[in-house]
């Protein structure tokens, strides 16, 4: 199978596994992920979000392979709210 098609097949669920292990650096069972293995799941990531991400959050892959950053002005705006509840607890 091709690295294209692989991307194109992968379910929603295996991406945020996959995105999980690159972020916390271990797969889901606990286990280290390698140097190599971190590359090559970073770089499914990055491919599945360039085909499928319509909503991208700051600083991912946006639909067609642009990368998306938001402005401090608009990070602060789309957390203004969620600062708030907490600061009310």
């Amino acid at each position: 199978m091709s690295f294209d098609n692989l991307i194109k097949n992968m379910s929603p669920e295996v991406y945020e596994r996959l995105k999980a292990a690159v972020e916390t650096g271990k797969w889901f069972d606990g286990n280290p992920l390698t140097k190599e293995q971190k590359e090559y799941a970073l770089q499914g990531v990055f491919a599945w979000q360039a085909q499928f991400n319509e909503t991208p959050e700051h600083f991912t892959v946006a639909k067609g392979g642009e990368m998306h950053m938001k402005s401090k002005s608009e990070l602060k705006q789309q957390y203004k709210d969620k600062i708030s509840i907490k600061q009310q607890d």
